[in-house]
């Protein structure tokens, strides 16, 4: 009898509890619960033609217990099954008086009709479901002994007979009780695995919900150092460019046509920048060559010009040393200008080494101190630029002798650039 009942009673609530309570697979036991049903009327069938059946004892005892058996089928439809679907424990009293008339049921026309015993198959698969363990194991007593019990006492069968029905009641009670122990016990292990599951889950869309907010802080913080380094220079630039005309249209005329070209030049550099950085592709000077050539077309547009060196192999490196070269030379230039003073001259060296790439930016301006606070985003977006392909910048400075800043970047630790020079 236990070995039927306890191989079926799993799939209820392993499958209720290891569907992550409802989050990965909702209702498997509302959509499984039909082969109890059928389990059910099954046993209920078996148990009636056994007892309409039987040689012993007369019809007129034979058909109460058969009316007995058949008000438990309202009874389970009613009260049992909307048990059943529930998680366990959910309701005890409801589940104690279920199992009370289910009981009350049973008993007289097990007493009257031996037979009767069979449906316990059906019986026992319920108590396990709705009750704890210890509960469970003395409603298995109830239902597995008083009925020899009462049987015995009304029709004094002989001896052995009564001897061989109560063992058979005491192994299956033996049998139920040490299958629905281990059950409980599976069940147990898969509730706290469920949770794990739950909170495993929950930490999962933590971590993606920190990984979405932490990805877009990046994206802000890249678009703030392309827009500082691109767009905002050029900006500078050309209101830097629009008060020198105003001063020399009077004055100088050749000069302030020079600017004017300047300012077009500039301006058409912005527009090819902001489109780079709408398609999302590398910046517009080294879409046209290499890095040399585009530092070079960098430093024509300066006023004055800024001269560059190059040393060392020139040699195509990772698109994304490139842009860093040329984003440190930018930012670089677009400071000396705006803080350099008049007439400062810029110089611009790219040193090619076997595992490196440096770029210093000089100018002969009126410098710094480095020791005080430095205001701006400039110099902290240049810093944090080398840092994410790991190099380093450095910048020397002194009041009165000008401005050296020193990018120094690794040329082994990315794909190469499969752009050529």
């Amino acid at each position: 009898m236990s070995a039927d009942l306890q191989v079926e009673e799993p799939p209820r609530r392993l499958n209720s509890f290891t569907g992550t309570a409802g989050a990965r697979e909702s209702h498997v036991w509302d959509r499984a619960f039909g082969p109890w049903d059928l389990y059910f009327g099954v046993v209920w069938a078996a148990t009636v033609a056994f007892v309409l059946g039987a040689d012993f004892p007369a019809l007129s005892y034979r058909l109460p217990a058969a009316a007995l058996l058949t008000l438990l089928i309202p009874w389970y439809a009613w009260a049992g099954r909307p048990l059943l679907l529930r998680d366990p424990g959910a309701e005890p009293a409801l589940s104690l008086r279920y199992l009370g008339v289910l009981t009350a049921l049973f008993l007289p026309a097990a007493f009257l009709v031996g037979e009767t015993r069979l449906i316990t198959f059906a019986i026992a698969p319920h108590c396990f479901m709705l009750l704890p363990l210890r509960r469970a194991i003395g409603a298995m007593a109830v239902v597995s002994l008083l009925p020899v019990a009462g049987w015995a006492l009304l029709w004094r069968p002989e001896g052995h007979v009564v001897f061989m029905n109560a063992v058979g009641s005491f192994v299956t009670l033996a049998f139920s009780s040490f299958f629905g122990a281990w059950i409980l016990r599976i069940i147990g292990q898969s509730q706290e695995r469920a949770s794990l599951i739950t909170e495993l889950d929950a930490s999962r869309e933590e971590v993606a919900r920190l990984s979405a907010a932490q990805g877009a802080h990046a994206e802000r913080e890249r678009m703030s150092r392309e827009i500082h380094d691109t767009l905002a220079q050029g900006f500078t630039s050309l209101l830097m460019l629009v008060q020198a005309v105003q001063s020399e249209l009077d004055t100088d005329p050749e000069q302030a046509h020079r600017h004017l070209e300047l300012m077009a030049a500039t301006a058409r550099q912005n527009l090819a920048e902001a489109r780079a950085l709408v398609a999302g592709g590398a910046p517009a000077d080294l879409d046209a060559g290499s890095l040399p050539d585009a530092v070079r077309r960098l430093a024509a547009r300066q006023d004055p010009p800024a001269d560059v060196s190059v040393t060392g192999e020139v040699r195509p490196l990772a698109a994304a040393l490139e842009v860093v070269a040329l984003r440190s030379c930018q930012e670089s230039l677009a400071n000396a200008a705006k803080h350099a003073g008049a007439g400062a001259r810029c110089s611009v060296s790219l040193a090619y080494g076997d595992d490196g790439l440096t770029v210093a930016v000089r100018d002969t301006g009126r410098g710094f101190d480095p020791a005080a606070p430095v205001p701006g985003y400039g110099l902290r977006g240049l810093r944090a630029r080398a840092a994410e392909v790991g190099g380093t910048a450095a910048v020397e400075a002194a009041p009165g002798c000008g401005t050296t800043v020193t990018v120094t970047l690794p040329t082994t630790t990315l794909p190469i650039s499969p752009t050529t020079p």
